[in-house]
């Protein structure tokens, strides 16, 4: 996103969201007219989508389009269209760096903190790295979940560690499905 399109929400972004449920819980999707901007996971509606309106405070929201249905197709074990969801995202060049490295780890294996700071050509960022990571605007898309400790640890998850466990069980058993 341009600086012009998110500063305070961008008066006229417009974004479309929609409510699904996913085989970890219930989902929020946004995406404007260019790609998806947010995805989160949320049981409850009202604070989904409160959060939404936080993070784009002077955007318009307008219910479904097909951008979100595209996205939502992936947990149908439809992984032919991932590569064709498009994201729409703000985020400094550096959490823009980390989430585009997040995107090159295959479903069902696993990296670490260290080796993405190391990809990226920052072997000493770890921390910095993590902070990236749980900032991702897009639940799944960006898939932080495959990242863990180099001690084996899960470590932690935006959006609790028993689904980032569940999400990660998922996708091992899909690929060998």
């Amino acid at each position: 996103m341009s600086p012009a399109e998110y500063k305070n929400g961008g008066k006229s972004l417009a974004i479309n969201y929609s409510f699904s449920e996913s085989p970890f819980g219930n989902i929020l999707v946004a995406s404007t007219e260019k790609g998806i901007c947010y995805m989160a996971f949320e049981n409850d509606k009202n604070t989904a989508l409160g959060d939404l309106k936080h993070k784009f405070p002077n955007a318009f929201f307008e219910k479904q389009d097909a951008l979100q249905k595209n996205a939502l197709s992936i947990f149908d074990k439809d992984w032919t269209k991932l590569n064709t969801i498009k994201l729409h995202l703000k985020g400094t060049d550096f959490q823009l760096k980390v989430w585009e490295s997040l995107l090159t780890i295959p479903m069902g294996k696993l990296s670490t903190y260290r080796s993405l700071a190391e990809k990226i050509g920052n072997p000493k960022a770890s921390r910095a790295v993590g902070t990236a990571i749980g900032s991702n605007p897009v639940a799944f898309l960006i898939p932080c979940h495959r990242v863990i400790q180099s001690t084996g640890h899960l470590g932690g998850y935006r959006w609790g560690n028993e689904r980032k466990q569940l999400i990660v069980g998922w996708e091992g058993s899909q690929i060998y499905s």
